[in-house]
């Protein structure tokens, strides 16, 4: 059985790892955007064409399960489109806002996002839902989704761009002891935000609870438990930029069962 899992780049790799550790056997075949990426500095309009344009393209070439958008930005505005024009399920992305405010000690947490995510209306009515005893201070950056970006293709992280990304956390009286990573690119990099936030702050970020709600949904369908014992198939990577792009991904690819790679023209 296999699932599809959709980003603008390598943000979703975070995602895959999650589920691949709670569905083992499961087939995740993954495609991102990186033609177009950062989906953070994009339009709207341009963000639901191209994702449900990729994503009926390849669901009825594949024939997933369930679609994941690992994406917060794209999960904030595409969703319910998605949800009329597909017969599988669609799971998005949502920030980890309410685990973060009920663990919160002095009611101030922080969320990390894309520009376009911390000014969406989406964003202000899940604090409002969910957070609004707290202080939330909304961080939004590009700059971040590039490091990561770069860090997949191996090259260094620049902790000091991390520690200007990050700079409001410190500027205050207090400090949040609850950091949202609130894109799917920023759990890759987890280790490096660690090191330059103040000390008893916490990291959150949604890949545990999505692989949970991927299993929930699986489980709902026969042939999931019709097809547990067989053998994982291999999974199939999409990209939509220059092949150029994904040099660097192989140990990747390789060590979770890519073996075919395709180009997406749209």
């Amino acid at each position: 059985m296999s699932i599809l899992i959709f980003d603008s780049g390598v943000g979703g790799f975070s995602v895959c790892q999650a589920i691949s550790k709670t569905l083992p056997k499961l087939t995740l075949h993954y495609c991102m955007d990186n033609q177009l990426l950062p989906y953070g500095e994009q339009p709207s309009q341009i963000i639901i064409q191209r994702v449900s344009q990729l994503a009926n393209k390849l669901v009825a070439k594949l024939k997933p399960r369930l679609l994941v958008i690992a994406c917060n930005t794209a999960s904030t505005i595409v969703l319910p489109t998605l949800r009329t024009q597909l017969n599988i399920p669609v799971v998005g992305v949502v920030p980890a806002v309410k685990p973060a405010a009920e663990n919160s000690k002095n009611n101030h947490i922080a969320l990390l996002a894309t520009p376009a995510t911390v000014t969406r209306q989406y964003t202000e009515t899940l604090i409002n839902d969910y957070a609004k005893n707290c202080r939330v201070d909304l961080i939004g950056s590009t700059r971040l989704v590039e490091q990561a970006e770069n860090l997949l293709r191996g090259k260094n992280i620049d902790l000091k761009i991390l520690r200007d990304e990050l700079q409001v956390i410190h500027q205050n009286a207090t400090t949040p002891d609850q950091l949202v990573l609130g894109c799917t690119h920023f759990p890759l990099l987890a280790e490096y935000i660690q090191q330059v936030l103040p000390q008893g702050t916490r990291l959150l970020d949604s890949g545990n609870a999505i692989a949970r709600r991927v299993d929930y949904l699986l489980q709902q369908n026969p042939l999931f438990h019709k097809n547990s014992n067989q053998q994982k198939q291999p999974a199939q990577f999409f990209f939509t930029g220059e092949q150029v792009s994904i040099a660097g991904l192989e140990k990747f690819l390789w060590d979770n069962n890519y073996q075919q790679i395709h180009q997406v023209i749209i």
